[in-house]
């Protein structure tokens, strides 16, 4: 057990810290201004370089006290924040992030963490090639219809299981996030983040569906040949290995332990569908940022199944699975510093043509007409580092705007966007939501996963020709 400062305490702190601010601040609200200098993206460079950096040079520290410098980073920004547009502005700043944002990420990490970690496959499924990539088609199609999250975390269990008498295991995680955590979800608003704003604004729920199929049906195919024979080539390189008999386990049938959860998975993805359905209008608004009824009943939800799932969950099938609460409070503490410290990044990326990366904005149009590579490609530089909702949502506003249009004229155009923010969420740990937490969970059971430079290497050599393929064939 990591002896960290737990994130509950750590917020704490932080309030502790901005107190002053909330007593002082002026009642509405002010926001950051749209000219905010590059510069006020170091300290979310910082936080990313210490994701990546000090696992490696100084681990038993991070170990330690990666959550505190999380909230370093996070306060590397808010108080410099506070001194220079005043303590009104750090305050809604933090709130903003912390209920919108934040709050919502973490809640639907953990009902889907909890809900999934009492699903256990019954029985030993052999980790042989044609079983691996079985299961990463299966969590692939899965993907879009229960989201890259909840389909990661059902499913990554069960093939770290069959794979624990492996030697070579690293190349299935990584193939596991590019495929099931993000590429499989990009076919319906319910796959990922991007795709369901999308939806909000008056997309078609299949419309990416037919737009984005051959796409990822490309992308998909490519990755699982080369996938099976890589798994292929290791396993015999390692002597096919057959799994260690263990005591009493030839009774045991294969099948699935704790069906209740996937009842309650299927109401996780209808409390999320609903919410973006339903509209009640503002419940609560704390300094000028309105809380909207459906999304405070959809987090009331999530946290009841999760309490459901917690309850109606035979407590062996849990521990079989391996499950502790470690991964998602990894995630809890260090994405605390993340949303924190990414919120001059965004600001200044909302800014659009009026920001500091204008130069950047101004590279997806020429003489009035799309230029859907750079739309490809940026959205997807910028998701695989930033929260690639508003990624989205900043070039999809950047296109125009207005959906009839883009789901008509400019439909090569919505594809190429909504393409970037869902596949090349694959680029980096932190791109897309489960990534993380299915680095964490491989982690905790074992599998040596390679550094965020590391992950990246991989991501490089493989997704990056990739994406230049698709590019050719569709964004040209």
């Amino acid at each position: 057990m990591r002896k960290s400062i737990p994130l509950a305490s750590g917020a704490l702190v932080l309030l502790t810290l901005l107190l002053p601010s909330l007593l002082f601040a002026s009642e509405g609200h002010a926001s950051l201004p749209q000219n905010l200098p590059i510069y006020w993206i170091i300290p979310f460079v910082c936080m990313l370089l210490s994701i990546a950096i000090a696992p490696l040079t100084i681990p038993h520290f991070w170990e330690h006290h990666f959550g505190k410098v999380a909230i370093f980073w996070a306060l590397a920004f808010l108080i410099p924040c506070a001194i220079s547009f005043g303590p009104g502005v750090a305050v809604h700043e933090f709130l903003h992030a912390i209920l919108t944002d934040y709050m919502p990420f973490i809640i639907l990490l953990f009902s889907l963490f909890t809900v999934a970690g009492g699903v256990r496959l019954k029985g030993q499924m052999v980790g042989t090639p044609i079983v691996n990539t079985g299961i990463l088609t299966v969590g692939t199609v899965l993907a879009s219809w229960m989201g890259t999250t909840g389909a990661a975390m059902l499913l990554i269990r069960p093939i770290l299981r069959a794979n624990e008498h492996r030697k070579y295991r690293v190349h299935s995680v990584v193939f596991f996030i590019f495929l099931v955590a993000n590429i499989g979800g990009s076919l319906t608003p319910l796959g990922d983040p991007p795709l369901f704003l999308g939806f909000l604004k008056g997309i078609s729920f299949f419309w990416t569906t037919t737009h984005l199929f051959t796409k990822t049906l490309l992308a998909a195919v490519i990755l699982l040949l080369l996938y099976y024979c890589l798994d292929t080539y290791l396993y015999a390189k390692e002597g096919k290995p057959v799994p260690e008999q263990k005591m009493g386990e030839d009774q045991e049938k294969l099948g699935l332990e704790g069906k209740i959860n996937l009842v309650l998975l299927a109401g996780i993805v209808a409390s999320v569908l609903l919410s973006g359905v339903l509209q009640l209008g503002t419940w609560l608004s704390i300094d000028g940022i309105e809380l909207e009824g459906q999304n405070i009943l959809r987090d009331l939800c999530l946290l009841l199944i999760a309490a459901l799932s917690w309850k109606l969950t035979d407590p062996h099938s849990r521990v079989e699975n391996n499950f502790t609460w470690g991964p998602i409070l990894e995630v809890a503490k260090l994405f605390f510093g993340i949303f924190l410290s990414m919120i001059p990044a965004i600001a200044i990326l909302r800014a659009g043509t009026n920001g500091a990366l204008a130069s950047v904005i101004n590279m997806v149009t020429h003489d009035g007409q799309p230029v859907n590579a750079m739309y490809f490609w940026l959205t997807g530089a910028l998701s695989s580092f930033l929260d690639n909702a508003p990624t989205y949502l900043v070039f999809f506003n950047t296109a125009g705007g207005d959906p009839v249009h883009l789901m008509g004229e400019w439909g090569n155009t919505l594809a190429a966007i909504s393409a970037g923010a869902v596949f090349m969420g694959a680029n980096t740990y932190i791109g897309n939501a489960p990534n993380f937490m299915v680095r964490s969970i491989a982690e905790e059971q074992g599998v040596p996963m390679p550094s965020f430079f590391g992950y990246m290497l991989w991501s490089g050599c493989i997704l990056l020709p990739l994406f230049a393929i698709l590019t050719w064939l569709f964004f040209i």
